[in-house]
Formats: C-alpha cells, sequence, structure tokens
C-alpha cells in the first residue's frame, strides 16, 4: 500500500476520498493564497482561471512536499476557483461578499476548476492537471439566498456554493465530473497516480 497525504483542510476533498478508500494524513499547508495569486499574476497578467487554480494547488502541494522532505508518502494538494464570464471567483469570506456573489450567480452558467498536484518527496516526482465542469445555477429568490447565507456554509467554499452541502438544491445541473466541483476529481487523481507509475489499488482500499 502507498501512504497518501492530503494537503488540504477541506472536509468536502477528504470526504471524497474516503469513501473512494483512500483514508489520507491532512497537513495543510501554510501558504498565503492571495499572495502566491498576485505573484502569478504579476509573472503572467493574462493567467486564465484554470491556470490560476494549478498554481495555487502547485504551492499548496510544493509546501507540504518540504516539509515532508523525508517522507516516503505521496502527497496530494488541490485547489479550486469558480469563473463566471473570464472572472474569478475564490472563497468569498464574509456575508456582503458572498451576497453579491450570489446576486451574479443565479440564474447564470460558471466553470469551476480544481487544480491538482501530486508529489511523491524522496524521489521528487510530479504529477498534475486541471479539471473544469460546467455549472449551472438556479435563479434563486432573495429569500432562499438570505437562508443559505445564514448557514455561512457559503463563507467558506470556492465559488460561494457546494454540490455536496447546503447549496445542492441551488444547482440545477453540471456538466462535468461531480467531484470537480466538490474540490477533487476523483478520474484525473486516478490519471496522475498512473502518472506515476502507482496502481489505484495500491492507495485505495476496498
Amino acid at each position: 500500500m502507498t501512504s497518501l497525504v492530503l494537503a488540504s483542510a477541506s472536509p468536502a476533498r477528504l470526504g471524497l476520498l474516503r469513501a473512494s478508500g483512500i483514508e489520507p494524513e491532512v497537513v495543510v499547508s501554510d501558504v498565503d493564497e492571495d499572495a502566491v495569486e498576485a505573484e502569478a499574476r504579476r509573472l503572467d497578467p493574462d493567467l486564465s482561471p484554470a491556470a490560476l487554480a494549478q498554481v495555487l494547488a502547485e504551492a499548496k502541494g510544493t509546501a507540504v512536499r518540504d516539509h515532508l522532505a523525508d517522507d516516503r508518502r505521496l502527497v496530494l494538494a488541490c485547489d479550486s476557483v469558480l469563473e463566471i464570464e473570464g472572472a474569478v471567483h475564490g472563497k468569498p469570506g464574509t456575508v456582503e461578499v458572498a451576497r453579491r456573489r450570489w446576486q451574479d450567480l443565479r440564474g447564470r452558467t460558471g466553470v469551476l476548476h480544481t487544480g491538482h498536484w501530486l508529489v511523491e518527496p524522496v524521489v521528487d516526482r510530479t504529477a498534475g492537471g486541471t479539471a473544469s465542469a460546467t455549472v449551472h445555477f438556479a435563479d434563486v429568490t432573495d429569500e432562499e439566498l438570505e437562508g443559505y447565507l445564514a448557514t455561512g456554509e457559503p463563507l467558506h467554499v470556492a465559488g460561494g456554493f457546494t454540490l455536496d452541502g447546503l447549496g445542492a438544491p441551488f444547482v440545477e445541473s453540471i456538466e462535468g465530473h461531480p467531484s470537480t466541483v466538490v474540490g477533487l476529481c476523483l478520474p484525473l487523481l486516478r490519471q496522475l497516480l498512473g502518472d506515476l507509475e502507482v496502481p489505484w489499488w495500491d492507495v485505495a482500499s476496498a
């Protein structure tokens, strides 16, 4: 068996892995996402939302890799951003931002990009990629929106919504793998493991 370290504090990502038979240790990076994004945009002013998600995932994975330099376990890092007509939306952080976000989202379509970075620390082999899924949002009423904001959930998740939580009723449909929207694309993870010559059942158990 090959052990996996999840470089993310997301309970949704942890839940996806556990449901798939993977029991990782969680080691959260101390990466300043705003600083990483600012530097990435300085280097590439035309950085796409999908590329930004990948840059953030790589920064988190690299930070945890450095912390576990002599560890033989695989490190998996992910990051998600929501794109609406080219604009990037991360975690709202406050009720006011989340309200404005949803007033803009409702009845519209966005693309959720999730970057993945898989690192084998000892030999320093890496594999990465971004998965994207199109999300069609319901035209929620003001009353529904205020009720959702009151739960606090949308403040701390990418794009201000969830597919696997309280926000699910306000997502009408998606195009792409559902796990991508949750924050960790399982089919892509299988491919990345294959790139590192690690069979799926070496990390997962039935």
